[in-house]
């Protein structure tokens, strides 16, 4: 255990709703090191809450108002000058602790605005290592008071900084998808939000994005990212991201298309 006085001025910060399964990993790879938690709980029925307290976390509660807006209303709850925005489902591995440690020592951290580090994921009993999902680079600590979450209002929320961005060695552990029915069952909520998405821009169905779009994902994962290295993980990756892609564009068409079935005279 690092004694107060060595705990780095940094404020960890977890949005998170029925998390149980996942919180005590979490936490534990912050425990002792930083000197405050917050975890910021939505619509939470599970012991999230009690697990959060016993890792000596400040809790709150707060409504959702979709990713961005939440984890910005969470930002606010911080009180420490660099803050860590981590998923109860993540874990800082003992080397990206140690480059952080490292990054808030330095002389000139202050030159800096944020700093980004890799992600790599647990899927299907291996970590993954090349393709779409690694090193999936992250912009998660940052200063307080010069960043904060921006893109899209749905989906694909990300940190935005006023100034230079470090980056750090060491991977952010996350454990996402516990089996492959798991992630299966995320496709169509993405999918949804993708359709959300382009609505909220006026965007339309594209036939050409919708046959091309799929592949391309595909190619890109699997061979010009080397997803093939990571075994039948790896040629499964492809071929649900290129499927996914599909997915989304064809909920698109079902939403720019829809009207309702002619009726007839003869009730046929």
């Amino acid at each position: 255990m690092v004694s107060p006085a060595r705990q780095l001025p940094l404020s960890v910060v977890i949005v998170a709703k029925n998390e149980a399964a996942n919180l005590p990993r979490c936490l534990a790879s912050v425990q002792g090191w930083v000197a405050e938690i917050v975890v910021a709980l939505n619509d939470t029925t599970d012991a999230s809450e009690s697990i959060a307290r016993a890792g000596n976390a400040r809790v709150h509660h707060l409504p959702w108002r979709g990713y961005r807006d939440t984890k910005n209303a969470a930002l606010e709850l911080a009180t420490q000058t660099w803050v860590l925005a981590l998923d109860a489902d993540e874990e800082v591995s003992p080397a990206l602790r140690a480059s952080i440690t490292a990054f808030i020592a330095r002389a000139d951290r202050d030159t800096f605005a944020g700093a980004r580090f890799p992600r790599k994921v647990w899927f299907m009993d291996r970590w993954i290592t090349h393709g779409d999902w690694y090193p999936d680079l992250n912009l998660r600590l940052f200063h307080r008071s010069r960043a904060r979450w921006g893109g899209d209002e749905f989906v694909h929320e990300k940190i935005e900084c006023d100034g230079r961005v470090a980056t750090l060695r060491g991977d952010l552990h996350h454990y996402s998808f516990p089996s492959l029915a798991s992630h299966v069952a995320k496709i169509n909520p993405f999918a949804e939000l993708f359709v959300r998405q382009q609505q909220s821009r006026a965007a339309r169905f594209s036939l050409g994005a919708a046959v091309f779009r799929p592949a391309w994902r595909f190619f890109r994962g699997y061979v010009m990212r080397r997803g093939f290295l990571d075994g039948f993980p790896g040629y499964y990756i492809a071929w649900a991201t290129a499927f996914g892609t599909f997915v989304r564009y064809s909920r698109l068409y079902e939403a720019d298309c829809r009207k309702e079935p002619p009726t007839t005279t003869d009730g046929r």
